[in-house]
């Protein structure tokens, strides 16, 4: 089988990441309101999906404080050792809550991130939300300092629109560091970055775009189409339109031509969704889908086994431009 699963860098820096990494949000345990979004995972699951991951060719993590209080960088840092890998040996990236707190906050819990995911360094750190008490410039000069102090390796924001992803971008200029990503939802279902002014910002700044959800939650499978019973136990995901009958019509068209394609290369529904996000737009988007069965670790890492021809990502792109 052909491996198209080419390192890319990350923005302009030195981090060269798998085009798909693995989201950990996951592996929350439920430990807080965030973490209550996923069932329990089994600390055996967990290690098997990371495992998994590791030998389908990812190389990267993506992680959160936020994600259980620290439960998912611990459990990751866990599977991680599991798996025999040394620090060095894989990418972390992992991200700073800031609602309620100054940007004084950052350099007051690094150590407790450090020793969250240790014996792994933290190869990203990102601004996880643009909310903070704090602006967006001192949030990005404070993490700065961890730079210089060596506690992070690179700097990245999540959630960023254009306008506030720039201005972060031009303080850490200013200090001859780069802005090495902007962490949005981003899917076939979901292109709100392309008319927003966010992608094409980080493609004019050298950013690169991390694309989480990148599945919209399952929806690019078809399976919810083929089968409406499955809405029944989707959680919080009811309450989005996208999962709503008039929704479900809406993105009908474009799951037929996913499933066209998906059997035309002999690869699933997702992987076809996934290597379109991509590819699509060169080497400036990378994704962190999630897993909580082995069976999507499989799908995730799959979806690099392939390459869509130029044709057929243009016909995904016309055909789901309506959600632009």
């Amino acid at each position: 089988m052909e491996n198209f699963n080419m390192l890319r860098p990350l923005g302009r820096t030195n981090m060269m990441v798998t085009p798909i990494g693995l989201g950990c949000w996951q592996f929350s345990k439920q430990n807080n309101l965030a973490g209550k979004f996923w069932p329990t995972l089994e600390d055996d699951l967990i290690t098997k999906v990371v495992a998994l991951s590791l030998e389908g060719g990812l190389n990267w993590f993506d992680t959160a404080e936020i994600y259980g209080n620290g439960a998912s960088e611990k459990a990751l840092s866990k599977a991680l050792q599991a798996a025999g890998k040394k620090p060095g040996d894989v990418l972390i990236a992992t991200k700073w809550w800031p609602m309620f707190r100054f940007a004084s906050n950052i350099a007051k819990t690094i150590d407790e991130r450090i020793a969250a995911l240790s014996p792994y360094p933290i190869d990203l750190y990102q601004v996880h939300q643009p909310w903070g008490f704090s602006s967006e410039k001192s949030e990005v000069a404070a993490m700065a300092e961890l730079y210089n102090q060596k506690k992070i390796k690179y700097i990245g924001v999540s959630n960023f629109s254009a306008e506030k992803m720039k201005s972060a971008w031009e303080v850490l200029d200013k200090k001859g560091i780069p802005l090495a990503s902007n962490q949005v939802p981003y899917s076939l279902l979901n292109r709100k970055i392309e008319t927003n002014g966010t992608l094409a910002m980080a493609k004019q700044l050298g950013v690169s775009i991390i694309a989480y959800s990148p599945l919209a939650q399952g929806l690019v499978t078809g399976k919810f189409h083929d089968n409406p019973e499955l809405l029944k136990n989707i959680g919080f995901r009811k309450y989005s339109s996208l999962f709503k009958p008039a929704g479900l019509e809406k993105s009908r068209k474009l799951i037929t031509l996913v499933k066209e394609l998906a059997a035309k290369y002999n690869v699933s529904t997702s992987q076809v969704s996934l290597n379109w996000l991509v590819n699509y737009n060169g080497n400036t988007v990378v994704a962190i889908p999630g897993a909580t069965k082995e069976s999507h670790v499989k799908e995730n890492t799959g979806a690099l086994s392939f390459r869509l021809s130029d044709e057929d990502m243009l016909k995904l792109d016309k055909e789901s431009a309506i959600f632009k």
